[in-house]
């Protein structure tokens, strides 16, 4: 399964995944962590052990260290 992953404020990735990724899985694909981000679709969050079921998703970092 091939998933465009837009990490916000960062640029977006392509992903191929397995037919059954969850959104945990697209997190860590991209070098985060469930703690750390949440993956969005449709605007909406979504559950970590959720399987993926969207083309394109978009990733919010919930914390950003400096």
């Amino acid at each position: 399964m091939r998933v465009t992953c837009e990490v916000v404020g960062e640029g977006s990735h392509d992903l191929d995944l397995p037919a059954d990724a969850t959104y945990g899985d697209v997190l860590e694909s991209v070098g985060l962590s469930t703690h750390e981000a949440s993956v969005l679709v449709d605007g909406s969050p979504v559950p970590e052990d959720r399987t993926v079921d969207s083309d394109h998703v978009r990733v919010l970092r919930l914390i950003k260290g400096g």
